[in-house]
């Protein structure tokens, strides 16, 4: 069964989540930028999300996450939470 890792970035408008792809494309750090700005709890780990599998997060997510290049950030991935950016770390397919 597929495995992937990820980490994210969870903000509540498109725009700041456009701000933070760019910084990161400019250099910043993903995980300092998740611990600063991320809504969810996953930002003091550094937006790491751990290992899972399809179908154990929203569907936009795992659409994202299982197909997207992997080490590339993603986003803005609009859920019902907010805005991701999504990094897939790994995959096993």
């Amino acid at each position: 069964m597929a495995r992937a890792t990820a980490r994210h970035i969870l903000v509540s408008s498109e725009e700041k989540c456009n701000e933070l792809k760019t910084a990161i494309e400019g250099g910043a750090d993903f995980a300092e930028l998740a611990k600063q700005h991320s809504s969810c709890p996953s930002s003091r780990d550094g937006g790491n999300l751990g290992s899972f599998g399809p179908g154990q997060m929203v569907k936009e997510f795992d659409t994202v996450v299982f197909s997207a290049p992997v080490n590339e950030v993603q986003g803005p991935v609009k859920t019902q939470f907010g805005y991701h950016l999504l990094e897939v770390t790994s995959r096993q397919d």
